[in-house]
């Protein structure tokens, strides 16, 4: 689609809150929506907060320099749960992000606005980032496809950050190979876009082991069953020391970044995001460099778990898409229990929608750290696998 094309597709929904700002920009390379923590020369970054200046940005961050040299056109920048600090994109500054897959449902976060906007059809693809989960979550919410690569693949530079260690980007799109191509042009990644695809049959799958994967609502188990039934279980390091991995390095960095707007005026923060931006304070240096030790060790344990498989299946989420009127802080956990401990670990991963009758559900795809260009065709093989065979 035209940039022009779906700026006005974005326009004529305003009440759906996906969209901070637009550009003017026009081409005719594909039009893509930008997360507002990424700097877009000509825009205003708000990092979906109201604590920075209405600055307008002098210069792209280098991903979006990359991107224009591909012939891409930013159409605009999109809601988000502030400061990327929540998986709702329940925004008190912007709105609620509209789900256009679950009406009154929560569309996921932080990149909640690019999930969204793909699903809405208002871009050809769109930028997210992901610290905890957040290409992930949204992707499962809103029933598109997400690919977090692994962490350091694409250039953070510029981008407001969340946590400098765990901090990735990625695209959020409407199938694999968009996704990957997508992908390649905001990295120096060869042979991310298969020339052909390949039988699922060709890739050795396995799932984490029964006490790894639970609690699952009814929606999300149903599926589960279905993907899970007959492959290998393998033993990953404890869900809970991987989480605690995760929250020890994001509560620190986040704090330290946000500090100095802290102590001039909090009152600018919405109440959730300041809450879990005050835990950091707490954190110890002690702590912080226990973390980044467990988080190696939990690297090297993860590939030594998975060194006879391509690639490994789990859960996006543990729940559904909740109701946007559900308690944020009991949605936290579900929404990212399976999605954090793979930002520790550092390895790629797609988020892709298995076809339901019902509301939206995610599968994630686990590769090989450094390996993103082979997990494209264990995900492109699911996804056509999966294709047709819809679950009630």
């Amino acid at each position: 689609m035209t940039a022009a094309e779906a700026r006005a597709r974005a326009k004529a929904h305003p009440d759906w809150n996906i969209f901070i700002s637009y550009t003017d920009e026009e081409g005719d390379g594909p039009a893509v929506a930008v997360k507002d923590l990424v700097h877009v020369k000509g825009t205003v970054t708000t990092g979906g907060g109201k604590v920075f200046p209405a600055t307008v940005d002098a210069q792209d961050d280098p991903v979006i320099a990359r991107l224009r040299k591909h012939g891409c056109v930013m159409i605009g920048k999109l809601n988000m749960h502030e400061f990327a600090y929540g998986l709702t994109s329940i925004n008190p500054h912007y709105g609620t992000v509209h789900n256009p897959k679950a009406p009154g449902r929560v569309a996921g976060g932080s990149s909640g606005g690019s999930a969204a906007a793909v699903a809405a059809d208002m871009c050809d693809w769109a930028i997210g980032t992901d610290t905890g989960g957040s290409i992930r979550n949204p992707a499962a919410m809103c029933g598109v496809t997400g690919f977090k690569p692994t962490v350091g693949t694409v250039d953070t530079a510029g981008v407001i950050p969340l946590s400098k260690t765990l901090d990735t980007l990625g695209p959020l799109a409407h199938d694999v190979i968009q996704a990957a191509g997508a992908l390649a042009m905001m990295c120096d990644v060869p042979g991310l876009v298969p020339a052909a695809p390949r039988p699922l049959s060709a890739f050795r799958l396995a799932v984490p082991a029964p006490g790894w994967v639970g609690e699952l609502d009814s929606d999300v188990s149903t599926v589960w069953q279905r993907v899970s039934a007959g492959l290998p279980v393998i033993d990953l390091p404890e869900r809970l020391r991987m989480a605690n991995v995760s929250l020890t390095i994001m509560y620190r960095e986040a704090y330290d970044y946000h500090r100095p707007w802290i102590e001039s005026d909090s009152s600018r923060y919405g109440a959730d995001v300041l809450a879990t931006l005050m835990r950091g304070k707490d954190v110890t240096q002690s702590d912080y460099e226990r973390a980044q030790a467990e988080l190696l060790a939990v690297r090297r344990e993860t590939e030594a778990a998975m060194a006879d498989y391509d690639a490994m299946l789990v859960p996006a989420t543990a729940i559904a898409p909740p109701l946007v009127t559900a308690s944020s802080l009991e949605m936290r956990e579900p929404l990212s229990r399976f999605t954090r401990p793979f930002n520790v670990t550092g390895q790629p991963v797609y988020a892709l929608p298995y076809p339901t009758t019902g509301l939206p559900v995610g599968i994630q795809v686990v590769g090989h750290f450094g390996r993103d260009a082979a997990l494209v065709p264990v995900a492109w093989a699911l996804e056509r696998a999966w294709t047709g065979k819809t679950q009630p």
